[in-house]
């Protein structure tokens, strides 16, 4: 069965040319190709030369998106003792002990992110199997198993994000919102590049970016020129 495309996204595909963009000219096309109804996210597509079945192939990580990401993000804190209040005064949307990881078992879910202290993780692992397929399994490499919670609070609010690759070597992140400026995009962009150059797994072999599409929400993809973002110096 084919899937139907609305005259919507007909007329903006006819925007897009079958070619890389320059980094900021793809950017400035997402934002004029955001026209849904509602405040779209800029998102990006990313194919890696990896293959993550293997362990020395996988990538998850950490981006700062200099620019933020535009949304209000939902902390939640599994802490006991003084590490409650502490969480709490830092901001924390959400803070429990045993009593969260129970709540969490009978189907809360009204949080973005969960950050835990280290010797909460025990209790913590029991809800794995439900917040693993969410994306929302505390890890230590993701920096959302810490002692120092109240940093880890302010970077995630500020627009510090969790990325992996998928089980295809795709990452999938959003990046900022359609009604960013172009330039912010691209600041948000270039860093999630740096990121992903940095954090290059060690059993990535031959090429290791393949493709690299933005879009808004209910947009068109726009393919990027990668190595003219990666060659790309940005002055604040």
């Amino acid at each position: 069965m084919t899937k139907k495309i609305s005259r919507r996204m007909r007329e903006l595909k006819q925007q897009v040319e079958d070619r890389a963009y320059e980094p900021l000219d793809a950017l400035e096309l997402l934002c004029k190709t955001a026209t849904a109804k509602f405040p779209e996210s800029a998102e990006a597509h990313i194919r890696l030369g990896i293959d993550p079945k293997y362990t020395d192939q996988q990538l998850r990580t950490t981006v700062a998106l200099p620019k933020g990401t535009g949304q209000d993000v939902r902390v939640a804190v599994v802490a006991r003792g003084e590490k409650v209040k502490e969480a709490t005064d830092a901001g924390a949307d959400v803070v429990g002990s045993e009593e969260l990881i129970t709540e969490i078992q009978q189907g809360r879910m009204d949080f973005d992110l969960l950050i835990a202290t280290p010797d909460m993780m025990p209790q913590v692992a029991k809800v794995g199997r439900i917040l693993g397929p969410r994306g929302l399994m505390p890890s230590p490499k993701a920096g959302t198993v810490t002692f120092d919670l109240p940093q880890a609070i302010e970077e995630f609010k500020a627009g510090k994000l969790e990325f992996r690759a998928d089980r295809t070597g795709i990452v999938h992140v959003m990046f900022g919102k359609a009604t960013f400026s172009a330039d912010d995009l691209l600041a948000n962009l270039k860093a999630l590049q740096d990121t992903i150059d940095r954090n290059r797994p060690s059993g990535a072999k031959g090429r290791y970016w393949r493709s690299l599409y933005v879009s808004a929400t209910m947009g068109p993809s726009i393919e990027v020129n990668i190595s003219s973002l990666r060659d790309l110096t940005l002055t604040e």
